[in-house]
């Protein structure tokens, strides 16, 4: 029976981690830590605070955050979502990335599965299986993040989606089950450019975005 209990406040606990970064306001967003389990409970969702209907556009406002070709997209996402503001997004979706790259290289796929979408998380889920069947351990880091950008958005009906360009640098070494290094090296970290869509329901109650398309810049 406790054994029950205490899953059941863990899964509440990873199912509110994404709304943390992408779906809610603070003014100083970063990845939450890990709470004691007593406290888990007492974790109340809060739905986005509706933005001011006056004030200044804020996609010129966010200069930098939102690619001139995505511009007209998120004015249109802000008029159908008055929850949706950009630079909290940014940040929110800055701390996605990296949750979603660290769950991916632990093999944690509880996690990967309240991160993603079922299309997203079945690649991630093979890809782990992969090398789990060459005895394969991923010591990776991600060092910083350059930069996060909107490149792309768009509202279809009620569904959301919005697409970033991450510039990042990685220190990537992958060991065998012995623990030696067979490549990479942590010392000399990695440039990369990625292309992550996010999608949302926005007339759901649910205020989660799920990862839904990872891609390679070009």
């Amino acid at each position: 029976m406790y054994v029950i209990v205490i899953l059941a406040m863990i899964a509440g606990f990873l199912a509110l981690r994404l709304y943390s970064v992408l779906g809610k306001r603070t003014g100083h967003e970063q990845e939450p830590a890990l709470r004691p389990a007593e406290e888990r409970a007492k974790v109340t969702v809060l739905a986005p605070r509706p933005m001011p209907e006056a004030g200044g556009d804020s996609v010129r406002l966010s200069e930098g955050l939102v690619s001139p070709n995505a511009e007209n997209g998120v004015r249109a996402l802000i008029a159908a979502d008055r929850s949706f503001d950009v630079p909290q997004f940014v940040e929110g979706a800055k701390s996605a990335y990296r949750m979603v790259l660290e769950a991916f290289w632990r093999g944690d796929r509880e996690e990967l599965a309240w991160l993603c979408d079922a299309d997203v998380l079945a690649s991630f889920e093979e890809a782990i299986a992969a090398r789990e069947t060459d005895g394969h351990v991923l010591d990776n880091r991600l060092v910083r993040i350059e930069k996060a950008q909107i490149v792309e958005a768009s509202v279809n009906g009620r569904i959301a989606e919005v697409t970033l360009r991450f510039e990042a640098d990685i220190a990537a070494i992958t060991r065998d089950k012995d623990g030696n290094v067979i490549a990479g090296s942590l010392t000399d970290a990695i440039g990369t450019n990625d292309i992550w869509t996010f999608t949302r329901d926005i007339r759901s109650a649910d205020p989660n975005w799920k990862l839904s398309e990872t891609d390679e810049a070009a």
